[in-house]
């Protein structure tokens, strides 16, 4: 039941992708990214792939007049890419950053290079803790072999205990970002299913937009068509997600996306389309039949988490195997590089021993045949921590799904029983009132 006039929200989420001088029109995206944003005037912009400060700057600058408040979080070697700028104060700012994110080796990629993360700030709008996130998780370069996966499905784990455990207490979460991942991809069910987060295109009561809600699509000149030509017209992989609470009743009202090239440019934004959403947001006092129904509903989701964090824990462990191999081969590998090293050497020890004459010494051969020893021992090692560090990542984050699921397990158990001593008791009040009283 509404106790206040409703408040309305109007959300902006954008992949920038704003890799400088290897984006194409970068400088001039950004300009127009400028203009779209001071023309629309949303409440809440949430950013990714600002790779460059300077670009971050250029937008805080050109934005301050109609979006007072911004952060941009800076992580990795170039930066999370996150950034979100307000129209309302931002009272606390915090960036936790995946423990696990690609290889350093595939520079092609360049995702372990981002330092992908989840920023998190803390805004107060009419008086209501409103927990907004914006994320960039690893994208998806080969969806029929992804070596990526595991690392995916732990930076899904870890952003979903994010957002459980730091939003206790909030009136209202909004979730914005590009999740790399399908709606129905194992990471992404984690994520609602586990947090209770709700998808705006599933639950707007207006959409206005690429049809399916595509994010990534065949018509964007930005986009590799070859990609995207199994998947018809393209994919969604950029979410906007919300939740109320007791006190707070949201929905969504209105969503929409843009549709390729922007007016009056020949080119669209991003390669990636933006999304916008309005959310109403409603003080209320929930009756206690509803907080029943919120209760039902989520006991009725625990086998459908159970069997999602079943098959969570089966790709991890396929990570953990294939990271088990790599480690073993980098030793195996380390291993021959050091013999190959003592070998030379015990080479080069035996002219100081003979008794003959002096016999010519190869020396730039032995150099060489050095370097490259020394060169493959240095990079062997290298390897041998980075994957002894994923395997650890890959196992902790293992542990976890399985402490969380047996937990969850035992509350599945636990359901039946509670729900028939609720029935037991009250069956006797039930009957009293039924019952008249013999001394009456």
């Amino acid at each position: 039941m509404s106790t206040s006039t409703p408040v309305r929200l109007r959300i902006f989420s954008l992949n920038c992708w704003g890799i400088r001088y290897l984006s194409k029109h970068c400088v001039q995206r950004f300009a127009m990214i400028r203009d779209h944003l001071n023309r629309e005037q949303h409440d809440l912009v949430l950013l990714q792939e600002i790779w460059c400060e300077k670009d971050y700057l250029f937008l805080k600058r050109e934005l301050g007049n109609t979006y007072r408040y911004s952060h941009y979080f800076k992580s990795g070697v170039i930066g999370s890419g996150l950034a979100v700028f307000s129209t309302h104060k931002i009272h606390d700012a915090f960036l936790y950053r995946y423990s696990l994110n690609g290889y350093p080796y595939m520079a092609h990629h360049g995702d372990w290079f981002g330092g992908k993360a989840v920023g998190k700030v803390l805004l107060n709008i009419s008086g209501m803790n409103v927990h907004v996130y914006v994320t960039h998780l690893h994208a998806e370069y080969c969806r029929k072999c992804d070596s990526y996966l595991p690392h995916r499905v732990v930076q899904s784990w870890e952003l979903q205990q994010f957002i459980r455990h730091t939003s206790e207490g909030a009136d209202v979460v909004v979730f914005g970002g590009d999740l790399n991942m399908h709606p129905e991809d194992l990471g992404n069910r984690l994520l609602r299913t586990y947090t209770g987060l709700k998808d705006c295109f599933t639950e707007t009561e207006k959409f206005d937009g690429c049809e399916g809600g595509l994010t990534h699509i065949i018509d964007n000149p930005f986009t590799n068509k070859q990609d995207l030509a199994r998947f018809g017209r393209g994919i969604r992989i950029d979410y906007i997600l919300f939740k109320g609470s007791e006190r707070v009743d949201v929905k969504c009202e209105s969503l929409s996306t843009t549709t390729g090239t922007a007016a009056g440019h020949p080119f669209p934004l991003s390669d990636h389309e933006a999304v916008s959403a309005e959310l109403q947001l409603c003080v209320r006092k929930m009756p206690s039949r509803e907080e029943d129904k919120h209760n039902s509903s989520a006991t009725d989701q625990l086998p459908d988490l159970i069997n999602i964090i079943t098959e969570a824990r089966t790709e991890v462990k396929v990570g953990v195997h294939c990271a088990e191999r790599m480690r073993y081969t980098a030793a195996r590998t380390g291993a021959m590089g050091l013999a190959l090293l003592l070998l030379e050497l015990a080479i080069a020890a035996v002219p100081c021993f003979s008794l003959g004459t002096d016999q010519p010494f190869p020396k730039a051969s032995f150099y060489l045949l050095g370097v490259l020893c020394f060169t493959i021992l240095l990079s062997t090692t290298l390897l041998y921590v980075f994957y002894s560090i994923e395997v650890k990542a890959l196992q902790g984050a293992e542990d976890q799904m399985r402490l969380a699921m047996s937990s969850l397990q035992e509350r599945l158990k636990e359901c039946p029983r509670s729900i028939s001593q609720d029935l037991k008791r009250k069956e006797p009040d039930s009957q009293d009132l039924r019952s008249p009283d013999p001394d009456a």
